[in-house]
């Protein structure tokens, strides 16, 4: 058959499919794509020739962007089914390189097709070239060889048949999946080949669900047997393998408690009897305090990064140890654990088997759920709105406090980056396995928006509410266009607190006094200190196509987020929010995160944040 690079790709991967637990799923669902010299001729016209059946096309407007809609829609559906992006070269290639990176980072697949300059160097240089006196071969697309788990450059026609079938392999393999690149100079999109039928026929590509190695099961299943205080970490891992049911077998038979990590939250109910909600420097009093006592450690599907170890000062126990439950080997080993290999939901089952009649003490199952009762009492103080309140401006808690009220199990939230992230994984009350969508593992600014897309897609008749502060929605509301265009009713509320709220108040803390991160005219001594700016984000979403809906007091809130609730095409909820005070505000952080401070300064704040610094990190234990 003879087609074009470019057609060939695009039939390729319209007959592509993953498949697990006997359900299959269409691997590539639809392509992104902003058009340019690098691309327009090649894919954009192989696009249009393949039409919609074959081939759905979504336009976007930003090229991160773009891969943060595919992001969230591949999330969504479970890593199972997954968009690409296709960009020009130049500018639209390097664009990608924070999306592939955010992907690659939370082990999510996204198909990379970027155009590239000439292989056959018609003319050198040509528009958008990078010189590099001593590599003729460089473009600018190398950039996403380090944000990417598989890169080729097809410069050549039957280049392309291994690629395809290796760029398939890693988007479908649940250790090595994230940012897929197949960069593609112009000229080679454009031309043709004699292509062999077995190309274009349907491939399955089964997800694999590998079972724990013998020994590694015995080893933690006597682990489990000899402790006293275990304790699972609960990661992103779960909801990947979609292990939440054989976790809460686990923990139910066992009586052990379950603290989760942004990526994990929600893969119990908030109201289970083993939840004890999120852990680590933005995590609940309640699994703080088993974790620092704990004598085994069940990391379950989790990286065990910084925020969930409080930069290594939160397990305490001198005695702890550490399973590494994780299908990847790397992350299996970390902490010096006793590594059981294997896909979550297969190495939970057959661990509950293994430790079949074992239970921990009653007095410890007591103890963390009169622990965790309290924290809820904490959550509805946070969350409360007194009388006097009603006509005031919300606090931040106050916001997430009205949803609570006002969201049931279909309903999805989305943030990544700012002040919310802390607040939501110490407070929100997650009903579903899906409905807490946190991306932290690049807690990327700008996310949220073009994340609700892609979610939406995946989700169809759901509310979708993406999480703003102000800080980022300046960052890429620009897809706000996209959900106009396509008719998608996302909700996205912007909690405008004139900056950076997040960074503010770790600049105070940390003696930098909050230097640089208020969104403020200068004052007479040049600092950021005078009046708020006067921008109207509710006005620009308006304009961008969005109805908006201005809510100024608590009680406009409430109202305003039952409209939007409702509401069938895309609607911006916009509020000023106030400082929060002793009765509204959230809990502070329940355990320490390493952000060093300066060892010498003349300024009495940062004298003083070095002391704390000090004292934390005198803390800190190296778990071998």
């Amino acid at each position: 058959m003879r087609l074009t690079v470019a057609q060939a790709l695009v039939r390729f991967l319209s007959r592509q499919y993953a498949e697990r637990d006997g359900q299959r799923h269409r691997l590539i669902a639809a392509t992104w794509g902003i058009f340019g010299h690098g691309n327009v001729a090649g894919i954009g016209q192989a696009l249009l020739e393949a039409g919609p059946e074959a081939m759905p096309f979504l336009q976007g407007r930003n090229e991160q962007a773009m891969v943060h809609a595919a992001v969230g829609y591949a999330r969504q559906c479970g890593r199972l089914s997954a968009h690409a992006v296709t960009t020009s070269i130049g500018p639209g290639a390097t664009n990608l390189v924070t999306g592939a990176a955010l992907a690659t980072i939370n082990r999510i697949p996204v198909l990379l097709l970027p155009g590239d300059t000439f292989a056959t160097r018609p003319a050198d240089p040509v528009l958008q070239q990078l010189e590099v006196p001593y590599a003729g071969d460089l473009s600018v697309n190398d950039a996403l060889r380090p944000v990417s788990r598989y890169f080729d450059r097809i410069t050549r026609p039957e280049a392309l048949i291994p690629a395809a079938l290796q760029a398939m392999r890693v988007l479908t393999d649940p250790v090595q999946t994230g940012a897929v690149t197949l960069a593609l100079p112009q000229d080679v999109q454009a031309e043709a080949h004699d292509w062999p039928e077995e190309f274009f026929a349907e491939w399955v590509w089964a997800v694999r669900r590998p079972r724990p190695d013998r020994h590694e099961l015995a080893s933690a299943a006597q682990a489990v047997r000899d402790a006293t205080r275990p304790l699972i970490v609960a990661g992103g891992g779960i909801r990947h393998s979609a292990a939440q049911a054989a976790l809460a077998a686990f923990a139910e038979a066992t009586g052990i408690p379950v603290a989760v990590t942004q990526a994990g939250k929600g893969v119990l109910r908030y109201d289970h009897p083993a939840d004890l909600g999120g852990i680590g420097h933005t995590g609940t009093a309640a699994a703080g305090a088993v974790a620092r006592e704990a004598d085994l450690v069940i990391a379950a599907g989790t990286r065990l990064t910084d925020f969930t170890t409080a930069s290594a000062t939160l397990f305490q126990n001198p005695a702890v140890r550490f399973i590494g439950l994780n299908l990847d080997p790397y992350d299996a080993h970390k902490l010096a654990a006793l590594p059981l290999v294997a896909d979550a939901r297969e190495a939970l089952d057959e661990l509950r088997l293994a430790v079949s009649n074992h239970r921990v003490d009653p007095a410890y199952e007591t103890a963390y759920q009169q622990d965790r009762g309290r924290w809820e009492g904490r959550v509805d103080q946070a969350y409360a709105v007194p009388a006097s309140d009603e006509d005031l401006p919300p606090t931040q808690t106050q916001v997430l406090g009205l949803l609570d009220a006002l969201a049931d199990e279909t309903d999805i939230l989305i943030n990544a980056a700012g002040s919310l992230p802390g607040d939501l994984h110490k407070l929100w009350r997650a009903r579903s396995a899906d409905q807490y969508h946190l991306e932290y593992g690049y807690s990327c600014m700008g996310y949220e928006i073009p994340a609700a897309i892609g979610v939406a897609l995946a989700a169809p008749g759901r509310p979708v509410w993406a999480l703003v502060g102000d800080g980022t929605y300046l960052m890429n509301p620009t897809e706000i266009v996209t959900a106009v265009q396509e008719g998608i009713p996302i909700r996205v509320v912007v909690l405008d607190n004139h900056g950076y709220a997040s960074i503010g108040g770790l600049s105070g803390a940390v003696g930098a006094e909050g230097f640089g991160t208020a969104y403020r005219f200068r004052a007479p001594d040049g600092s950021y200190t005078g009046d708020p700016l006067p921008v109207d984000l509710a006005a620009n979403a308006a304009s961008l196509g969005m109805a908006v809906i201005r809510a100024r007091t608590v009680r406009d809130l409430r109202e305003a987020l039952a409209e939007a609730r409702s509401a069938t095409r895309p609607t911006c909820v916009y509020t000023q929010t106030r400082t929060p005070d002793t009765v509204s505000g959230p809990p502070p952080a329940q355990a320490w995160w390493d952000v060093p401070v300066a060892e010498t300064a003349t300024r009495k704040a940062a004298a003083q944040a070095r002391e704390e610094y000090d004292r934390q990190a005198a803390q800190r234990r190296r778990h071998l």
